[in-house]
């Protein structure tokens, strides 16, 4: 005799831990160098000035400054700012 409940797939398959994938820093936030900026599946918010990407789309800075987003030719883009009293 079955000891799982009907109720469909969704109640039979195991639990899996979160990615923890999304915005670790926002606009306006300071950042050093090699910080991850934002993780992310697939290129949805691509890298801008003084940012790149590894190899799973994860946004990191490459130099110290602050961050801003911006909207460019309908693509969503993510820079960092470097300031003279950043």
């Amino acid at each position: 005799m079955a000891h799982t409940k009907a109720g469909g797939k969704t109640r039979q398959h195991k639990q899996r831990a979160g990615k923890r994938l999304g915005v670790k820093k926002y606009g306006g936030e300071e950042v050093n160098t090699g910080q991850i900026i934002l993780r992310q599946r697939g290129m949805s918010i691509h890298p801008g000035k003084n940012v790149g990407y590894g190899r799973d789309y994860t946004l990191f800075a490459k130099t110290k400054g602050k961050v801003e987003f911006l909207i460019r030719k309908g693509k969503s883009t993510v820079s960092v700012l470097s300031g003279g009293s950043v």
